[in-house]
């Protein structure tokens, strides 16, 4: 069993014929990307996001969510890792997650 690391971030692109490691890779960034609540046929899909903490508060909760809502709706990733970019005076805080995957899928 191999596992290799990858920095996942908001998805931009969809790939519909991904497959293997790129197809458990997309689905994290699709995560990422998604509000919880906004997925018509999955409420419950995606994560909800802390917008009204100071900023290590919201780090720590919005690590701890996205955490989570990986492991529930992609257990083929492992997160290793989770650090923000972005402006945090402005209130902009985007995720970058460090995730690893048995290449062998």
């Amino acid at each position: 069993m191999t596992k290799v690391q990858y920095d996942v971030r908001p998805l931009k692109v969809f790939d519909f014929g991904a497959t293997g490691a790129q197809e458990v890779l997309q689905n994290v960034a699709f995560i990422l990307s998604t509000m919880l609540d906004s997925c018509p046929m999955d409420r419950g899909f995606g994560w909800n996001p802390d917008l009204d903490s100071p900023t290590q508060a919201a780090k720590a909760r919005n690590a701890a969510r996205i955490i989570q809502a990986i492991q529930e709706q992609e257990p083929r990733a492992t997160v290793e890792e989770i650090r923000f970019e972005g402006d945090a005076l402005n209130g902009q805080l985007k995720p970058i997650v460090r995730v690893s995957i048995d290449e062998s899928i």
